[in-house]
């Protein structure tokens, strides 16, 4: 008779010691692999979320009247507004005007209250200038003071001026991101819609989404053919082709937006052709307007929705449609109802890329577009570089960093339905 031998158990002491040997070096690949991610999650964080915190810092911050007139702030938190504050409010900004380091500083604050009060530049660098004050002192009455004050400027007399330093008188406010939504606060704080002739930022917004949605039309027009057929070919046959779609990744922007100039122009060669072959009796005004925009961004933007579909459309059986066919279904109906489907993921990611890269568009539009045709990129330019108001600059910014959290947001919703009812 055999006899059966079991396999020897471990004891307890050497399988709770392997246990913790796994551990430790299951740990030690954790770290092993943070380590070599930290430097781009260093550089992620330098480069990408501290600007975009200081963005949203700077869109809400007010530090210019807060910094250079704090005893006329003081004065002004308990003024009922109702009439001109009392004469310590005059000598109060007299002291803080004086004690100004440099013109820099009222220039800083002439800026900002002159965007609330048109006209406040002027009373502030006059009065700037115009100090110290002759005939005062520290010892000299806020009364005495307050006349010398009209008498350099009888603008000091009007409540809106002090409005407005009362106003902005907090380090933060909402009113940068209230302007770039057409919105404001009243002398009293109240929110309020803005005059119908100052209603510009919300008709610029829906500008931007129309011209981004368009381009992304077009784009999602010429690219899901394209990438359909890239589909049906080769390996070795669509890798050469794709290598002509990637060719615009290593021009400059500019250089295509100027090639573009010289083709859509009056004398150019797309109106030489047109009139060429008789479709036009005069050139076109292809310039300057927003046909020139649209077609340039779609020819730029192009291959930011080839790519996803072509990677979503080589993966999908062609074995389906034939079956559909093979079953009665005609061939569009089969293309339509059963391969159009299953290519939707590619459809939304290509959607939402060239939307999200549209809405940002600043130096195609600047160069092909009108008046009219202009982007909240260009704004956010003026205001950075021309107007030096950055905080209207930053407030434009975080609105479309807005928009663009929002439609991915949106797109995850749908893309969570898809897979679950799928």
């Amino acid at each position: 008779m055999t006899a059966t031998l079991a396999a020897p158990v471990p004891p307890a002491a050497d399988s709770a010691a392997l246990r913790r040997s796994l551990a430790r070096a299951s740990r030690r690949r954790k770290w092993r692999a943070f380590a070599l991610t930290l430097p781009l999650l260093v550089f992620l964080l330098l480069t990408f979320l501290v600007p975009i915190a200081a963005l949203l810092e700077r869109a809400v911050e007010n530090p210019e009247v807060a910094r250079a007139l704090p005893r006329t702030v003081l004065v002004l938190r308990d003024w009922k507004r109702a009439d001109v504050p009392r004469p310590e409010a005059f000598a109060a900004i007299v002291a803080d005007l004086g004690a100004l380091s440099d013109s820099a500083d009222a220039g800083a604050l002439a800026r900002r209250l002159n965007s609330e009060k048109p006209g406040a530049r002027s009373l502030i660098m006059g009065t700037y200038r115009a100090l110290p004050l002759e005939g005062t002192s520290a010892a000299t009455p806020a009364g005495a003071i307050r006349d010398k004050l009209l008498a350099v400027d009888p603008r000091w007399g009007e409540t809106a001026y002090w409005e407005a330093i009362a106003k902005n008188g907090s380090r933060w406010t909402p009113d940068y991101l209230l302007t770039a939504v057409d919105l404001r606060r009243d002398a009293h704080g109240a929110i309020e819609r803005v005059d119908p002739d100052q209603r510009v930022f919300g008709g610029i917004l829906l500008r931007t989404f129309g011209i981004s949605a368009l381009v992304t039309l077009w784009c999602l027009a010429l690219g899901y053919p394209l990438a359909y057929w890239l589909s049906t070919l080769s390996p070795r046959r669509a890798n050469v082709l794709m290598i002509v779609v990637l060719v615009p990744f290593w021009t400059s922007i500019l250089v295509r937006v100027a090639a573009w100039i010289v083709l859509l122009q009056s004398e150019g060669l797309v109106n030489h052709a047109l009139q060429g072959l008789h479709l036009t009796s005069r050139p076109l005004e292809l310039l300057f307007n927003r046909t020139g925009v649209v077609v340039a961004m779609t020819h730029i933007l192009l291959p930011f929705m080839i790519l996803p579909l072509y990677s979503v459309m080589a993966g999908v059986p062609t074995s389906y449609v034939r079956a559909a066919v093979s079953l009665g279904s005609t061939p569009l109906a089969a293309f339509v109802r059963v391969y159009v489907p299953q290519t939707y993921a590619g459809i939304g990611a290509g959607a939402l890329l060239v939307f999200i890269l549209s809405i940002g568009y600043y130096v195609t539009p600047a160069l092909l577009g009108g008046p009219t045709d202009q982007m909240l990129s260009y704004y956010i330019a003026q205001y950075t570089n021309v107007d030096v108001n950055w905080g209207m600059a930053c407030a434009l910014g975080a609105l479309l960093l807005a928009a663009t959290l929002v439609l991915y947001a949106v797109y995850r919703r749908v893309t969570k339905s898809e897979l679950s009812l799928g």
